[in-house]
């Protein structure tokens, strides 16, 4: 008796613990109750690990447990909603790395509690299969849309149109999650909320209902929904603005700006709290904003958009064809199946990524069929390449173990040879630097050899100099070439004969002088001439100058002529150097080998 109530006090304990952890975020203070909502809701996703879990995954879950194939209205007891949370977490945690694994014992406690809690008030033990699917359909993660499509697929007909009274079956199990977390009279189920959804009686198809729900507004009911993911996309935003309110001065998530106040802006705890200062009211209007630009980045945006390079009004989300998808039988993958409710998992799963353009729209019944014999085709090989690895013997396994033991101790051989090498190669590098320094025992031994390094050097330092001589003339030469550059420019600004697309092929980017060249070049052309061949001096030298066009070619020439020279001598330094480090080494190399060989040949001396 005493175990039997610890243990019913235990379970009460766990069934409290995630309404007294959100109890303790003081999610009550949001002034607006849709936010409130949302922000509940996202900490309940996240406090059970929903959010790491994408709808595609979730999907295939349902799939694999066996719900596609069950009726909306079958029951499944708890402990078999376990098993399915089970397989949910632990395939999660086979995707995630090993640094980001999840606590899956604690996971499933805390959402199957939630779940019981919510869907299961009267305590029966047992919870509709529909309820499972649109509770987790809607707190997993993912996007948006991708959820939305998956919810028609289940209240939708085999011709792809929405049953009144499916949508109204969905609206009241999605309603419960408000009413789990205490935001029933804001977002609880009534009697009208599928006329407010949808207010004229009429076919409504996939695209028709996606428009809807991911209308700005959204239905009235639902509107915590698409507030939800935004907050989710918008936890990590960074807005480098202060707040007018609680001058912090940077915003995390959401930023409001004041639409009547010049320069008001608040991050969203102060504007959920309903804080407002100076001026300000909050009856005022304000404007959402989830991203930060730039001042330059919104000119450039509004200039695009005004020229016509951005489209003013994106879609909501991308057409998808209004048709309904034919679902393959994984089981028989050669044979098509025509539609039906419980299948609809499979009908998503097979399609894949949501299309992202209008041409979806336009393809035949042929192409459709193409792609599912292609989709059959590769099932068929998936479940050919399956049976073959069941058919393995356990033997190819043991050797698949043993090759993997045998790489894992090869590659650590490795490992210790190759941390060997880098030792030795860090042993001989410092002899080498010891055997390289000049000491007064080497310089008594070998006085020659160290006048014969002192020359290198001093011939070292020589070619130093003239290798920065040459660059400095070949600076002045540049210099030189700008200010040609620009009497061309001034030349032809002036006579209506130039023409613009060759004085602009004719300009390049000059280097600027530096000031340790010893002279700045100053603005007449006789000083920017000084150093060029005598056409170019003869070019401007008249009153009146001639066909500057023949005289900058001529010019150009003469430079290019001494550049190249000027190449020449610079390869040449360039050799020179490296015949003096070769000597050098070589130097080295003797100092070396002559101190090994007199310390082999060294007779001790008693």
């Amino acid at each position: 008796m005493i175990e039997e109530g610890s243990k019913s006090s235990k379970a009460t304990v766990e069934k409290r613990q995630l309404f007294m952890e959100m109890r303790a975020q003081n999610f009550d203070v949001i002034r607006l109750s849709t936010y409130r909502t949302a922000c509940k809701l996202r900490f309940v996703q996240k406090r059970c690990n929903l959010h790491l879990v994408d709808v595609w995954n979730m999907i295939e879950a349902f799939r694999d447990n066996g719900l596609s194939t069950l009726d909306h209205n079958a029951e499944i007891n708890v402990s078999r909603l376990e098993t399915i949370l089970s397989s949910i977490f632990y395939q999660l945690n086979k995707r995630l790395p090993t640094t980001h694994q999840i606590n899956v014992e604690q996971s499933i406690g805390l959402l199957l509690n939630f779940m019981v809690a919510t869907y299961d008030s009267e305590g029966h033990g047992k919870l509709t299969v529909f309820s499972v699917k649109s509770m987790l359909a809607t707190m997993c993660g993912g996007k948006i849309v991708d959820k939305l499509r998956y919810i028609f697929s289940q209240i939708s007909d085999s011709s792809g149109t929405m049953v009144f009274a499916k949508f109204d079956q969905f609206l009241r199990e999605v309603l419960k999650l408000p009413t789990a977390v205490f935001e029933g009279p804001s977002f609880g189920y009534t009697e009208h909320s599928v006329r407010t959804c949808f207010p004229q009686q009429k076919k409504i198809l996939l695209n028709t209902f996606l428009d809807v729900m991911m209308a700005d507004p959204p239905p009235q009911c639902l509107v915590w929904l698409p507030l939800m993911h935004r907050l989710a996309n918008v936890e990590n935003v960074f807005h480098p603005v202060e707040c007018s309110y609680c001058r912090s001065e940077s915003m995390m998530g959401f930023r409001y700006r004041c639409q009547q106040c010049h320069g008001y802006q608040l991050c969203q705890n102060c504007f959920w709290r309903g804080h407002a200062s100076g001026p300000h009211s909050n009856q005022h209007q304000m404007k959402e904003h989830s991203s930060w630009k730039s001042p330059a980045k919104k000119l450039s945006h509004a200039i695009s958009k005004s020229l016509g390079c951005v489209p003013i009004g994106e879609p909501p989300h991308p057409v998808f064809p209004e048709a309904a998808e034919r679902p393959q039988d994984l089981a028989h993958p050669a044979q098509l199946k025509p539609v039906s409710n419980n299948m609809n998992d499979t009908i998503l799963m097979s399609s894949g990524a949501p299309t992202s353009t209008k041409s979806s729209t336009l393809e035949s019944p042929s192409r459709l069929d193409e792609e599912h014999r292609l989709i059959a085709r590769y099932a068929a090989r998936l479940a050919a390449e399956a049976s073959n690895s069941t058919q393995c013997p356990p033997t190819d396994l043991s050797f698949s173990f043993d090759a993997n033991k045998q790489q894992r101790q090869l590659i650590a051989e490795l490992e210790n040879k190759n941390r060997e090498i880098l030792q030795e190669i860090q042993r001989l590098r410092l002899e080498h630097e010891q055997a390289s320094q000049p000491t007064p025992e080497k310089a008594q031994q070998n006085p020659t050899l160290l006048a014969e390094l002192r020359l290198l050097r001093h011939r070292k330092d020589e070619l130093e100099k003239r290798m920065s001589a040459l660059q400095e003339s070949r600076r002045e030469l540049m210099v030189q070439l700008e200010g040609l550059m620009r009497l061309l420019k001034a030349q032809t600004g002036g006579s209506p004969h130039s023409s613009p697309s060759h004085s602009a092929s004719c300009t390049m980017p000059m280097p600027i002088r530096s000031t340790s060249a010893g002279s700045t070049p100053t603005h007449t052309p006789q000083d920017c001439l000084a150093g060029v061949g005598d056409d170019v001096l003869d070019a401007f030298s008249q009153g009146v100058p001639r066909n500057l066009r023949n005289d900058l070619l001529v010019a150009a020439d003469s430079i290019t002529n001494t550049m190249s020279s000027l190449v020449k001598e610079l390869h040449s330094v360039d050799d020179g150097l490296e015949d003096e480090e070769v000597n050098m080494r070589n130097g080295r190399d003797k100092v070396s080998a002559q101190r090994h060989y007199g310390n082999r040949h060294s007779t001790p001396s008693f």
